[in-house]
């Protein structure tokens, strides 16, 4: 599937622009305010915004505030386009957490190519964070928001480790959230579901465990919920290209050089 971007404009012509440029790459949806924009994001996986500022209802600043600061949208990148050119509107959009801020008139390359770094930077930080035993899930985090909820996050699922059992519908209940909010948030962050960021983050405390070497490899798959030592070990090989003998000897041979 394309990656899903929302164009906001309330200039016709320059939405049918954007779109004849991005439509190869991208699905596209399309509005002409803030407003319209936050009903879109609302019914759809939208995965960047691209907004001009200067528009009624709902201008292209506010907007962005909106995106940042609402818990469901806060991870979505915002490239701002502006006729402003000065200093001041700079810092403003940035300030408002706006992920990168282009000028009226722009290049069409210019906007493909920070389009594609952002999703691409985001989809590297994402393979980083779940091939990579001891790198925390905060790394996934663009905003103060989402890195507080990855954070929760994880505290939660490291406090119900053991229970073999636990799953999307658990997960929500304690978070206090909606299965399908946490459901959506998690896969927009991470591109995982909950049961794949639970066994990831089950994986990640038995490699913590392996490498302070205090436990045996049973031990610490039954610490982390693993019903048995062989289960264990096919999903942390699957994982991290590594068995966890192989990771605890690794690890072992670190410290001695240190």
């Amino acid at each position: 599937m394309l990656p899903i971007i929302l164009l906001v404009d309330d200039e016709e012509e320059i939405l049918d622009f954007l779109e004849r440029v991005l439509r190869n790459k991208y699905s596209i949806f399309k509005a002409e305010n803030g407003k319209e924009a936050l009903h879109i994001l609302a019914n759809e996986a939208v995965q960047l915004v691209v907004s001009d500022v200067m528009m009624p209802e709902m201008n292209g600043f506010e907007l962005c505030k909106t995106i940042k600061s609402n818990f469901e949208y806060s991870h979505i990148p915002v490239i701002l386009l502006t006729a402003k050119n000065t200093i001041q509107s700079k810092v403003e959009g940035l300030e408002l957490g706006a992920d990168s801020y282009i000028e009226k008139p722009f290049s069409k390359e210019h906007l493909q190519a920070q389009i594609a770094s952002l999703i691409t930077n985001r989809s590297m930080i994402r393979e980083y964070f779940a091939s990579s035993p001891l790198v925390h899930i905060k790394s996934m985090a663009h905003s103060k928001a989402d890195e507080r909820f990855l954070e929760l996050l994880n505290d939660t699922i490291y406090q119900n480790i053991e229970d073999l059992e636990l799953d999307v519908e658990k997960l929500a209940r304690i978070l206090n959230m909606s299965r399908i909010t946490l459901y959506r948030k998690i896969k927009a962050i991470s591109n995982l579901t909950p049961i794949e960021l639970i066994n990831i983050t089950r994986l990640k405390k038995a490699a913590e465990l392996l490498a302070e070497g205090e436990y045996k490899i049973y031990e610490v798959a039954d610490m982390v919920g693993f019903s048995s030592q062989s289960n264990f070990a096919r999903n942390f090989h699957k994982q991290f290209d590594m068995t966890p003998t192989d990771y605890m000897h690794a690890k072992q041979n670190e410290n001695k050089k240190v």
